[in-house]
């Protein structure tokens, strides 16, 4: 067990944790958001993080550190908390982001990992290599046996009570991510970043992405903290947390704030088409989009900076409040209509509804059905899978979406998406469902596939569904040998 994490309230694979951060001195409660600080260049002044924003932790990067003079001589001299007038914890990279973007670098792990121990990091990261998306098997699974045997060096490196990143790559093969995350697993390392797929978001590839990551996390334990590196739009937090990441790093805060670009959660504005801004936090109650228009540029980027970071960390909180109330798959789906790429990501993740249901709690407070992507969800999954073992009383029975018939020998109820129950069950999750009147096709046909369950599992058994006025493909699902009644029709 790691001891530096625990696990809290959980909802699919997300999950509330502690990490636990010994060089600090401070625990940090994820989901959580570590805002990039580039030495060179800050935006915002690390010192406003903890009261104005609520950040526990941030990220920057020994390299660049490392390889500036001034800069190097300041860190060893005053240490990185100073230097950069942070109380929280500091998270470094090492320089593989550079190493991925330029070809080379003039460090390795043991010399960064000393060197980021030496400055006062608190969570110190080796050089892994960040093998690209669709590199071909051979480079992919080359460079993985490479970043596998940094991470063995790393466990060497004497660095105190300084936690260390156990990167996890394997591009885009799945097999490789998942073969990566039980190495990393296997280290005495401590957290472990989801690397390399950073161009992959660029891209707006966010069902590659998800395949990553669900990938990397079926390689890793349950008390693993995951950081999915360079995830920094809160358009994609919900997702994000939903496929099991605990940690995010964003420059997107301020590298948006440079170019006048707006950040929401549901996607990116520029500064020149807003007549309005639709937000609540203290920049946009205080200022107008024509006023901030109008000012000099290193106030307004500095303003917008502060804005994108106020809506990075709502959108946080707000993932955390759905992961305690078990409505984080609501959220994640209204996220999700934002953009068809995100809405790709969701059905990625929706794929693996059996990978999901593995940690999903066995009862909520409820579930909303808000469209045809909640027919795939873990609960519906689940609900399938138990009617193998549910009793089924006499040799006729009908399944009903009405009243019960003294004509069978039992009636059984059918709630599409999740098909037929038990009347025993109608009080207990996530048969209490709020569903619409006016239910989609993928509902029917998810009810549709619990009466093919029942039927197979009750070979004997006849079974009758009056159904009301589904739709054709749905009732194309159900065996043969189920009767059918249209209710509506009275046929």
């Amino acid at each position: 067990m790691r001891d530096v994490f625990e696990v809290g309230a959980q909802d699919g694979l997300a999950r509330i944790g502690e990490l636990d951060v010994p060089r600090a001195g401070v625990t940090v409660e994820t989901p959580t958001l570590m805002p990039v600080v580039n030495p060179n260049l800050i935006t915002v002044e690390p010192s406003r993080f903890v009261d104005e924003f609520g950040a526990e932790l941030l990220i920057t990067n020994s390299y660049i550190i490392n390889s500036d003079d001034d800069l190097r001589e300041r860190a060893l001299d005053e240490g990185l908390h100073e230097m950069l007038g942070f109380d929280g914890a500091i998270m470094t990279d090492s320089g593989s982001f550079q190493l991925a973007e330029y070809g080379e670098i003039d460090t390795d792990t043991e010399a960064i990992l000393r060197f980021q121990h030496d400055i006062g990091s608190d969570i110190g990261t080796p050089v892994d290599i960040p093998t690209p998306p669709d590199a071909d098997r051979e480079q992919a699974a080359a460079e993985l046996e490479t970043t596998q045997q940094r991470l063995e060096l790393a466990e060497t490196v004497d660095v105190g009570d300084m936690l260390v990143n156990a990167p996890v790559q394997g591009a885009t093969q799945p097999d490789l991510r998942e073969q990566a995350g039980a190495h990393a697993y296997g280290t005495a390392l401590d957290l472990f970043p989801v690397g390399a797929v950073v161009p992959l978001m660029n891209q707006y590839r966010y069902d590659d992405m998800t395949e990553a990551v669900l990938a990397a996390k079926r390689g890793l334990g349950r008390d693993a903290p995951v950081h999915l590196f360079g995830a920094g739009h809160p358009m994609m937090f919900a997702l994000a947390a939903a496929l099991g990441c605990d940690l995010f790093d964003s420059a997107a805060y301020a590298i948006y704030a440079r170019d006048d670009r707006y950040l929401t959660v549901s996607g990116t504005e520029h500064l020149d088409d807003l007549h309005y801004f639709p937000c609540d936090c203290p920049v946009c109650a205080e200022h107008s989009p024509q006023a901030v228009r109008g000012m000099a540029a290193g106030d307004r980027e500095r303003l917008l900076a502060g804005h994108n970071l106020h809506v990075s960390f709502g959108e946080i909180r707000r993932v955390k409040q759905a992961i305690k109330s078990g409505t984080l798959m609501e959220l994640v789906a209204a996220r999700a209509h934002a953009h068809p790429s995100t809405l790709d990501g969701y059905r990625a993740l929706l794929d693996h509804s059996d990978q999901l249901e593995a940690s999903d709690p066995a009862s909520k407070d409820a579930f909303f059905y808000t469209g045809a992507g909640s027919a795939r969800r873990p609960e519906v999954h689940r609900h399938h899978q138990r009617l193998d073992r549910l009793d089924v009383d006499g040799d006729d029975v009908l399944l009903t979406e009405g009243d019960s018939n003294h004509r069978y020998d039992e009636s059984w109820n059918v709630l599409p998406p999740f098909g037929p129950y038990p009347s025993a069950l109608a009080t207990t999750y996530p048969l209490t469902a709020e569903t619409p009147a006016r239910m989609d096709r993928a509902g029917y046909e998810a009810a549709a596939e619990g009466v093919c369950r029942l039927a197979e599992a009750n070979p004997d058994t006849a079974f009758t569904l009056a159904h009301d006025d589904w739709p054709e493909s749905a009732l194309e699902a159900v065996p043969q040998r189920v009767s059918l009644y249209n209710a509506v029709r009275g046929e």
